[in-house]
């Protein structure tokens, strides 16, 4: 647990760095908004979920597949790390853009609690939701298909990205959108590849897939 607490420390600290380093100033409110979105979130998740699952998550992963780690770092930089770069950049130190209206930042907030509220319910009932795709024989690997998974198959994902979506949002960048995009189509290649390595590798994932057709979006993929 306490390399759990550390890391999320870590990350929060990257966070504001990206957040106040752009912006050139500790004075942007909206800033200080997002790290307080994800010191709350960070904070639930050790409160709600299991605390093998948390100390899984943070430990040393190993038999991932191979394409996972390039990709989940690809993700993690376009989905988190250069929206909060270029939306410094763009509201406080260049203004490229004109900002997003406050009813916008409101939605981006929402969004932002609503993907992660999604995205910890899936890991609380998901006992092998760890950072890297692989099939975890030694924990007995099943198919879980209660909770978010009853509507879609991969819901952590699904409330990541609607997640994400809010943080441009709520600092009112324009052109923060455009990396998030980026970060969004890698999360859904992803999805494509694990969904496919479920589906070869773990025992009774084809038959779920029947069962839920979507990876992400009832009645979109």
């Amino acid at each position: 647990m306490l390399l759990a607490a550390l890391e999320s420390i870590l990350l929060l600290g990257i966070t504001a760095a990206c957040l106040f380093a752009s912006a050139g100033t500790l004075h942007w409110q909206a800033a200080w908004f997002v790290l307080c979105l994800n010191a709350t979130v960070i904070v639930a998740g050790f409160l709600i979920l299991d605390p093998e699952l948390i100390r899984q998550r943070a430990g040393a992963e190993h038999d991932f597949k191979a394409w996972d780690a390039p990709l989940s770092s690809a993700m993690f930089v376009f989905l988190m790390l250069v929206p909060l770069v270029i939306a410094g950049l763009d509201c406080m130190r260049w203004h490229w853009s004109e900002p997003l209206p406050a009813v916008l930042q409101v939605l981006g907030a929402t969004l932002f609690m609503a993907g992660n509220a999604f995205g910890l319910w899936a890991a609380r009932v998901n006992r092998f939701l760890v950072k890297f795709v692989r099939i975890q024989r030694e924990r007995g690997h099943h198919v879980v298909s209660d909770g978010p998974y009853a509507y879609v198959r991969h819901p952590a994902y699904a409330g990541g990205i609607v997640g994400y979506a809010g943080i441009p949002l709520i600092l009112a960048s324009r052109w923060a959108l455009l990396p998030f995009a980026v970060g969004a189509l890698l999360l859904a290649v992803r999805t494509y590849l694990e969904d496919s390595t479920l589906q070869a590798e773990l025992d009774g994932y084809r038959d779920y897939c029947q069962k839920v057709r979507w990876r992400l979006v009832p009645g979109v993929w």
